[in-house]
């Protein structure tokens, strides 16, 4: 995709950690079918030396690409990646410091460099199967709302009944990922909304090229625009305090500690308003 920026989810990571020096910064995710275990561990333990405590660390079973993409990734390996996932979060999980059995051939190696710590775990998911392989096997789970509204509430809720902790104390820790917008322009929440949709309709046709500002513009005053908007699930726009308080009811409803503001825009100003104004309106709703 010529928009995307974000292929390097490592590299960024470094990125933000070098510019910020409390926050936790991480990659949500890594396609785990794309990469070796070993590498990743190497990786995010590398990250960890740098920046302590502050490491965040997301896995998906999907290759996240189209089938070319992946054969290329993957150096034409014919495999199952759904398949194989739970065998990778073993072997990087080894890595990181579980380690091998006795006598598995990868006991010997080592993931440096050698640290005190893991980055903070995740399972991806945007169906049921992620917030369930990470209920079964102890682990935190994030839901992309944006992907599958309709299954979001009730995948999240089942994973903190079904949660099995892998020590003692272990607990579920859940986080859901939303689609919003916050400001009290109209025509910026008008023109976000539309970009996202036209984001999506081009990806069901196989459209690569980037949105163009004028092309949002066009769209977002287009009788079919203004006909059909308001039915999309996926986004929560409007006022700030009005998006506050539904996000407030969406991470009750999903029984989350955590809720993941996803604001894609060309306009880099509305966004940071958008974060802004959604950051003061949260404070005081929650």
């Amino acid at each position: 995709m010529t928009s995307l920026a974000c292929s390097a989810p490592e590299l960024l990571t470094a990125h933000v950690g070098a510019h910020t020096s409390r926050i936790r910064v991480g990659a949500a995710g890594i396609m785990l079918p794309n990469h070796a275990p070993l590498k990743v561990a190497e990786m995010f333990r590398t990250l960890l030396a740098m920046y302590p405590a502050r490491i965040d660390l997301a896995l998906g079973r999907a290759p996240g690409t189209d089938p070319l993409t992946a054969h290329v990734l993957r150096r034409g390996v014919v495999a199952d990646a759904a398949a194989e996932f739970p065998a990778q979060v073993g072997e990087l999980l080894a890595f990181l410091g579980d380690g091998f059995p006795a006598g598995h051939p990868y006991a010997q190696l080592v993931a440096a460099p050698l640290v005190g710590e893991r980055p903070e775990l995740f399972v991806l998911g945007s169906s049921s199967y992620g917030p369930r392989f990470a209920a079964v096997n102890g682990m935190n789970a994030v839901f992309a709302h944006h992907m599958s509204p309709d299954l979001a509430f009730e995948a999240l809720r089942d994973y903190r009944r079904e949660f099995t902790p892998r020590a003692d104390g272990g607990t579920p820790y859940s986080a859901m990922s939303v689609l919003a917008f916050a400001s009290h322009d109209d025509e910026a929440i008008m023109d976000f909304e539309a970009a996202w949709t036209l984001t999506i309709q081009n990806i069901r046709r196989g459209i690569r090229e980037p949105l163009r500002p004028e092309q949002i513009h066009d769209f977002a005053r287009s009788p079919e625009f203004r006909a059909g908007h308001h039915d999309d699930s996926r986004m929560v726009t409007g006022e700030p305090k009005a998006v506050a308080e539904r996000l407030l009811e969406m991470k009750e409803l999903a029984q989350a500690e955590e809720i993941v503001v996803v604001t894609p825009s060309l306009d880099r100003e509305r966004r940071r308003d958008s974060y802004e104004a959604l950051a003061e309106a949260w404070r005081r709703a929650a």
